[in-house]
C-alpha cells in the first residue's frame, strides 16, 4: 500500500473485496425517456458493502447525450474518476455518469467504462428489472 499526502492508494483484499464480472444481461440507462447507454457487454463491479455498479463499454454509451464536467473524485481502490452530466435530465442529472480512464491495476477491466448513479437517471433497467433512483456510490 502506498500513501500520498492527500490521495491514499489501497489494494482490494479480504477486508475490502472488489469483484468485476460480466453483467450477463442487457442493461439500459434512460433519462427523460431517452436511452443514454445500452449494452449486453456491461461489467458489474461489486465492492465491499456497496450496491453493485454497472460499467458500460464506451462503444455502448451515447456520448452525444452526455456533457463532460470539471468534477472529479478519488477512490483509493480505483483511482481518479471524471464525470459527465446528462443535459436532458436537468439539474437532477448533473454529474450522473463517471469513469476511471486509468484505474489501478486491480480494477483495470473498467478502464474507460461509464457508470451511472441510479438516483441521477430515470432508470437503469436490467432485462426488464428497474433499479430506479436508488443511491449508489462509485
Amino acid at each position: 500500500m502506498e500513501l500520498s499526502e492527500e490521495r491514499p492508494v489501497r489494494e482490494p483484499g479480504p477486508d475490502h473485496p472488489i469483484v468485476i464480472e460480466p453483467a450477463g444481461q442487457r442493461i439500459s440507462v434512460t433519462v427523460a425517456g431517452v436511452v443514454v447507454a445500452e449494452s449486453e457487454r456491461a461489467l458489474t463491479l461489486r465492492e465491499a458493502g456497496y450496491a453493485p455498479v454497472h460499467y458500460f463499454p464506451p462503444e455502448d454509451v451515447h456520448f452525444d447525450r452526455l456533457e463532460p464536467t470539471d468534477h472529479t473524485t478519488w477512490c483509493p481502490y480505483k483511482g481518479e474518476a471524471d464525470y459527465h452530466s446528462v443535459p436532458a435530465g436537468g439539474e437532477g442529472s448533473a454529474n450522473a455518469a463517471w469513469r476511471y480512464r486509468q484505474p489501478f491495476p486491480a480494477v483495470a477491466a473498467i478502464a474507460g467504462h461509464i457508470a451511472f448513479y441510479p438516483d441521477r437517471v430515470d432508470a437503469i433497467a436490467l432485462r426488464g428489472h428497474n433499479t430506479t433512483r436508488t443511491p449508489d456510490i462509485p
